[in-house]
This record gives structure tokens, C-alpha cells and sequence, in this order.
């Protein structure tokens, strides 16, 4: 049974059809599935059926483990969008409610979309001294979390130095307590410097000139 009803399935299927290359859609999981695990795949199966420009690879994280290194994958369900290369675009958990118009997007930014970040901003992202991680936790039941989730799909789609994380913060409550997730959107830069909600560019900008500081 799928998990998209019709109606949800037409609406995806009109937002990809300006789909202009390729994207491969990996999902880890593992034989004997996660929590979420199976939905994660088979919510992930029924959009790959949806653009004939979208392919979707299932891989075991154990019995797979060469490919999970591959895309630095360390906890399941997980979730690589791939373009015409990999960016870095990665998602923790199943993308329900308010994070499914993120994985949507995700697949729009790197079939073609392109980046809408300005021109400074990418020279800069791509002029960073060290790579940046951004973390950015997040509920399916949260209006503001896209919005946090999709700034860090954009600097990672715009930038090398970027890699971006949207992870669902109920399904891996251990992370949430290591970076003491008390409200969501909450987005961590490099394990040390921390973001209280949907924040706008240049506070983000901000932060990531500030983690870098600290290294």
C-alpha cells in the first residue's frame, strides 16, 4: 500500500516535472528494518516511480557497509540525493509532514533548481578555509523546520565545503541529547556552535564565521 495518497502523488509528480538531470536517491536501511525503516523505503520507492529521472538504490547498512562508508552514512533510515554529483545532501529519519516539502526541494535543487543563494554568499561558502557540517534537527510536526533544513541543502548544493544533515530529532534521541535539542528547528555547526530556529542568512553566515573561529 502506498504510503503518498493519488492526490499527493499528482501534486509531487507536477513539481518534478521541470526535472532537468538525473537524481539517485540512496536509502539505508537494514534487513531486519529500524523504526521507520520501512516507511522511510517505501515513501522513498513511490516517489522514485513518480519522474523518470529519478532512480532509487536500497542499500543494507550492514550488509552494505563499504557504501555506507562511501556516503557517510552512520545511522538509519538514511537518506543520500545524489545529482550530477554528491553534495552532501543527506536526510536522518523518515521525511514526514513539514519535512517532506524538504526532501522535495532537495530533489528539485540538485535535478536543475540550482542554488538561490546569491553570489557572495557562494564565493564566500566556497572560499571557506575548513569544511563545514551543519546538523539540523528537526519534527515532522514543526512549520519552521523546512525552512532551516533547505538553507543548509542550498549551501551544501553550493559549495564543496558544505555538507547539510536534516535529521528527525524523536528518531535519534540520543543525538538530541547529546546537542541538547530543546526546541526544533535547531541546527549545529560543527559539533560546537549552536542555532535557535529558522534563522535567515546572515545569522547564519554569522555562525558559520563564528564555528570556524573556534577550530
Amino acid at each position: 500500500m502506498s504510503l503518498l495518497t493519488d492526490q499527493v502523488k499528482t501534486q509531487v509528480k507536477e513539481s518534478l516535472t521541470d526535472l532537468k538531470s538525473p537524481v539517485k536517491i540512496i536509502v539505508f536501511t537494514q534487513t531486519l528494518e529500524c523504526h521507520f525503516c520501512q516507511q522511510t523505503r517505501e515513501l522513498i520507492e513511490d516517489i522514485g516511480g513518480l519522474s523518470d529521472l529519478i532512480t532509487v538504490e536500497v542499500y543494507d547498512f550492514v550488509a552494505d557497509a563499504g557504501q555506507a562508508e562511501e556516503y557517510g552514512i552512520d545511522k538509519i533510515p538514511a537518506i543520500a540525493i545524489i545529482g550530477q554529483e554528491d553534495y552532501g545532501i543527506r536526510f536522518y529519519g523518515i521525511p514526514a509532514g513539514y519535512e517532506f516539502t524538504s526532501l522535495i526541494h532537495a530533489l528539485r535543487l540538485v535535478g536543475g533548481a540550482g542554488s538561490q543563494l546569491d553570489q557572495a554568499t557562494i564565493d564566500e561558502l566556497n572560499g571557506l578555509a575548513r569544511p563545514i557540517h551543519m546538523q539540523v534537527f528537526v519534527t515532522p510536526t514543526c512549520p519552521y523546520c523546512p525552512q532551516a533544513v533547505v538553507l543548509g541543502y542550498e549551501m551544501a548544493y553550493a559549495s564543496p565545503n558544505v555538507r547539510a544533515d536534516g535529521i528527525e530529532s524523536s528518531e535519534f534521541p540520543q543525538l538530541a541529547i547529546k546537542y541538547q535539542v530543546a526546541g526544533v528547528p535547531r541546527t549545529v555547526i560543527n559539533e560546537q556552535t549552536y542555532i535557535e530556529g529558522a534563522a535567515p542568512l546572515p545569522m547564519v553566515m554569522d555562525k558559520v564565521r563564528e564555528a570556524l573561529a573556534k577550530e
